[in-house]
């Protein structure tokens, strides 16, 4: 099932904020997919702001039984949503011989810790 794509253009002000967050509800209710794709290629240079609708939005749409994607996201918002703590899928698209296509980011492992034992008898460091 193709996901619903909600396209959001900036700056968003906190008056449309309760109606985008509809927004997500309905097209999850008449969809059925269980993913709303956001496009945030418009919303302007990340801020708080930005932040605080996306997180009002994946709230919105996980009370309704299904998620938020980010679509076409500025590595800069990437940056901050990590900074506050907040992780988002996002949808890479691509265009191969003038058809769009849309799929899902690589998974990648984490990154290897180094894991040290400690043998009796080691000296203390």
């Amino acid at each position: 099932m193709t996901p619903a794509v909600l396209v959001l253009a900036g700056p968003v002000t906190r008056d449309e904020v309760a109606g985008l967050c509809e927004d997500v509800r309905a097209l999850l209710d008449t969809t059925g997919a269980g993913v709303v794709d956001c496009d945030v290629g418009g919303l302007g240079p990340p801020g708080l702001a930005v932040v605080d609708l996306l997180a009002r939005l994946q709230l919105a749409a996980r009370r309704a039984g299904g998620r938020i994607r980010l679509r076409d996201p500025d590595p800069a918002l990437h940056a901050l949503l990590d900074l506050v703590g907040l992780r988002f899928e996002s949808v890479v698209e691509s265009v191969v011989d003038g058809v769009e296509m849309q799929r899902e980011p690589e998974q990648r492992e984490p990154p290897l810790g180094v894991e040290e034992a400690v043998e009796p008898g080691d000296p203390p460091v």
